[in-house]
């Protein structure tokens, strides 16, 4: 049996591989037999890899709504776009809650030329310039030219102090972060030069995907009992983690829904921040 991607490409379906993504969402051994036995009978040659998650992430959220959530990460990453301004502001909290102090979107001048530097994030004597690349293909890869390219900007920008938060500091590193994935040159390129890279399966203990799981840092998009509407309004008023909700439940009555409603949102929040996974 084969799978369509969706680039059209047809692969062999690997039934491990399922498994394997269903166990990530958090959902017990016993728990992803049950969900893949549903699946199974409804699978046939030439399935699209869309219809089939979607199917996966219904018999989960009728296990329970953390492991949908969990599941759709990385489609929740694609609902920050279409053009990656919220997957800017989300990677800045990201480095946030990891003590850093972070601001998006700012202009500096280099050696040679100005930069649009999309995060810039200080701690302590760490100043860190980093580049978000977003994509909302869902097969998309970064090719090695882009990290060949934030190479040079860091080069420009190095050796130049910058007052950011009251601090003046040189530019100790640069960070390439992506919701998509590398190719093998990017990461042949990366590596290499010590560079430090970020993607959705990259590197490979310490992923994007990985990173979330374990520190609880999911976009407010990967909310299941949220609709696309409130979504957007939570992330336009800067309620942009899933923790946020559950630090200021307030942020809920921004959106027109029923006490009950909220509540389920609530819980549903608490449950996926609550339970970090291992990879």
């Amino acid at each position: 049996m084969h799978v369509k991607k969706h680039s059209g490409e047809l692969v062999p379906f690997r039934p491990d591989s399922l498994r394997h993504s269903l166990s990530r969402s958090g959902a017990s051994p016993d728990e992803v037999d049950g969900v893949f036995e549903r699946i199974k009978d409804k699978l046939y040659d030439g399935i699209s890899t869309r219809e089939l998650y979607e199917l996966a992430f219904e018999y989960l959220k009728s296990c329970r709504d953390t492991y949908a959530a969990r599941y759709s990460l990385k489609k929740a990453l694609r609902d920050l776009g279409p053009e990656g301004f919220y997957f800017e502001k989300w990677v800045a909290r990201m480095f946030q809650e990891d003590g850093y102090q972070a601001v998006t979107g700012q202009i500096i001048q280099g050696h040679a030329v100005t930069h649009e530097i999309d995060v810039v994030a200080t701690k302590g004597q760490e100043l860190l310039a980093i580049e978000c690349k977003f994509r909302n293909d869902v097969d998309a890869k970064i090719s090695v030219t882009t990290p060949m390219y934030f190479m040079s900007r860091v080069v420009d920008i190095s050796d130049i102090k910058y007052t950011f938060f009251d601090k003046s500091l040189k530019v100790s590193a640069g960070w390439l972060v992506t919701n998509a994935y590398l190719t093998t040159d990017s990461i042949k390129f990366g590596e290499y030069h010590k560079m430090n890279l970020l993607a959705w399966d990259y590197p490979r203990e310490a992923s994007l995907k990985a990173r979330v799981d374990s520190n609880g840092q999911y976009p407010i998009t990967c909310l299941t009992s949220l609709g696309a509407q409130d979504k957007a309004r939570l992330l336009k008023a800067q309620c942009v983690l899933v923790k946020d909700v559950v630090r200021n439940p307030k942020f809920l009555q921004m959106i027109e829904i029923s006490n009950e409603k909220r509540k389920q949102i609530l819980e549903e929040a608490i449950g996926l921040v609550n339970s970090p996974l291992e990879h």
